[in-house]
């Protein structure tokens, strides 16, 4: 079974008898004609949540609704036989796309034949200033992660850190952590703390492996902040690393039963 077969199975959990005969009639269609139901979707397909656990494609639809669902799952059946015909097809509804479409669009990245051919639509949407096309490419989207450099990469997991967002929802956030996004995260901090402000204590998960002086020094400002989370992060640091120094300070907190403690504490 195929990832659009595998979407469509998954839509007919969800879709009424109608709807399921609305999708069947347009999947048989022309070019056009899917092009034209991408735009109608929401005037036939309920917006219905998708409550589901299933990932297809590493990509998990939990959260979604039944329309943008349906949306990938009809871009996901487009013929790509013709390169240029199918990317100027998919060029054309991305120009035009309000703001739910363009949510589809990049949710269909990962579906998409040419994955390369839409890195600029991927990157243009981690500098968009609408939070629900933001949240399409930073979140449930494993195209980032497969396709982003790491410059692009790091945009997209400091403005997640800057403006609070969970970065825990971004796939492939521990195996593409480096060192350039560790120092980034350490510098975004050092302007927070000098403006009586912190960063989410879940960021410092990305500083483990990339320790330095100037990073162990910001964990021991952690180590000596009034905030819980801040204190439970550089322990769960100084339990990662295998920078001699931390070491030291985690002795300092041997009262706390270290095993009870785990990222996921601070994930909100």
């Amino acid at each position: 079974m195929n990832f659009s077969e595998q979407l469509f199975e998954k839509i007919k959990e969800y879709a009424s008898p109608k709807e399921v005969s609305w999708i069947e009639a347009k999947n048989n269609g022309s070019l056009q004609s899917l092009q034209t139901a991408f735009v109608a979707t929401p005037r036939f397909i309920s917006k219905t949540p998708v409550l589901s656990a299933s990932v297809i494609n590493d990509v998990s639809i939990s959260g979604w609704s039944l329309d943008r669902l349906v949306r990938v799952y009809l871009l996901a059946t487009l013929d790509d036989s013709d390169k240029d015909i199918y990317t100027k097809t998919i060029h054309s509804l991305f120009e035009t796309a309000e703001n739910n479409e363009a949510v589809a669009l990049i949710s269909a990245l990962p579906f998409l034949a040419y994955p390369e051919y839409w890195l600029l639509r991927a990157t243009d949407a981690v500098r968009s200033n609408i939070g629900l096309v933001f949240d399409a490419i930073a979140f449930q989207n494993p195209y980032p992660m497969q396709n982003f450099s790491e410059l692009a990469w790091n945009q997209l997991v400091l403005k997640c850190i800057f403006n609070d967002k969970p970065i825990h929802h971004i796939q492939g956030l521990n195996e593409r952590a480096n060192q350039a996004l560790a120092n980034s995260i350490s510098n975004l901090a050092h302007e927070r703390w000098a403006a009586d402000r912190r960063i989410p204590a879940q960021a410092w998960r990305l500083v483990s492996k990339f320790m330095n002086e100037t990073i162990f020094e910001d964990i021991c400002v952690l180590s000596e902040s009034q905030s819980s989370m801040d204190n439970i992060a550089a322990i769960l640091v100084c339990n990662e690393t295998n920078f001699p120094p931390a070491k030291k300070e985690l002795k300092r907190h041997q009262y706390i039963e270290h095993r009870l403690l785990n990222w996921k504490l601070l994930e909100i």
